[in-house]
């Protein structure tokens, strides 16, 4: 039987948890997220993630903020790279996480799947003032993914329900690293086990703990790191974050706009793994047997939304406003709640 969530403390042993920390600042330099692009130009004008960001504007996040859209839009533009994605290791050391024990057996028991395969293992790292939009996580499909698609599109595959078949099952871990152990105050992972309409369940961010679900399918966000009144950062699309003789400088070009100390960071690293039934299970995925195509995945979309009356049978119609039509058809985000 399977299990919702699954909390590790301690996720690693601490020679392996201060290695984890070693390896954030070996390798130097972090961007945004919202830098993040897909092969795809289908509405290539929307971000990424337009789904979340969008619904994190209109509703002030988890709490209901009363802020100016680009404030909350500020809030949100967080940093992130890739350690590993597939084949590729970007980061030298992150194999011994990767494939550690104890995240391949509480992926097992998310999904009550035997066969694990650990493919992902990214890091992100929020400033004071900083949150992460509630959302689920990009899912994968045979022939579909973040690489290949953009990433709204395959939220809205995943929530609509029409493409079960080809979803691969994966399995995420959350956990967290900070030098000495001390982590920045708030930062929270909520998360929504219980689905849209249930409570949120809270876990803090403390050094070398993880949290192991569904993120593709669980609603879950980041509350805000340091005090509730802290402003973010200026960002520009070039701003990049950088470790730097003990400190986490903001820089954008040459000059210098911010600088951290560890203990006002919240560093998480993000492992991803796929679960398989079996081990022909796990074939059919490599081998890329039955892929989606584009063309496949709108006119199974479309349909349905000509079906329910969404596009009131308009012949023509843009790209962002189909994708805007399927985001506001299929993802149903939890409501959000007083400020505590």
């Amino acid at each position: 039987m399977s299990e919702t969530v699954i909390e590790l403390d301690p996720l690693l042993a601490p020679a392996q948890a201060d290695a984890m920390v070693q390896l954030c600042e070996d390798f130097g330099s972090y961007g945004l997220y919202v830098t993040e692009k897909s092969q795809s130009t289908f509405a290539s004008e929307l971000a990424q993630r337009y789904d979340a960001a969008v619904n994190h504007v209109r509703t002030g996040g988890r709490f209901a903020r009363i802020e100016k859209p680009r404030t909350l839009a500020l809030r949100t533009n967080y940093f992130r790279e890739s350690y590993a994605y597939g084949a590729e290791v970007m980061a030298r050391g992150i194999e011994m996480f990767l494939h550690h024990e104890r995240l391949i057996e509480a992926a097992q028991r998310v999904f009550d799947r035997p066969v694990i395969q650990p493919t992902i293992a990214y890091a992100n790292i929020l400033l004071p003032g900083q949150e992460l939009a509630v959302h689920t996580d990009v899912p994968d499909f045979r022939g579909a993914n973040r690489k290949l698609f953009p990433q709204w599109l395959m939220v809205v595959m995943h929530h609509s329900g029409f493409f079960d078949a080809w979803r691969m099952p994966i399995a995420t871990g959350v956990s967290y690293f900070a030098r000495d152990g001390v982590m920045a105050k708030g930062g929270e992972l909520a998360c929504y086990p219980d689905g849209a309409a249930g409570d949120a369940q809270v876990f803090a961010a403390r050094h070398n703990t993880g949290v192991v679900l569904d993120t593709d399918s669980v609603f879950h966000g980041v509350d805000r790191v340091g005090d509730l009144d802290t402003m973010p950062p200026e960002l520009l699309t070039a701003t990049v974050l950088h470790f730097e003789d003990g400190t986490w400088v903001l820089r954008n070009g040459a000059a210098v706009v911010g600088t951290y100390r560890w203990d006002e960071i919240r560093y998480s690293v993000s492992w991803k793994a796929y679960c398989f039934a079996n081990g022909a299970e796990r074939d059919a995925w490599a081998t890329h047997g039955d892929d989606l195509t584009m063309a496949t995945i709108l006119e199974r979309l479309r349909g349905d939304l000509d079906e329910r009356g969404v596009l009131a049978a308009r012949a023509e119609i843009s790209e962002r406003d189909l994708a805007v039509a399927l985001i506001d058809t299929y993802e149903k985000y939890p409501e959000p709640v007083a400020v505590p």
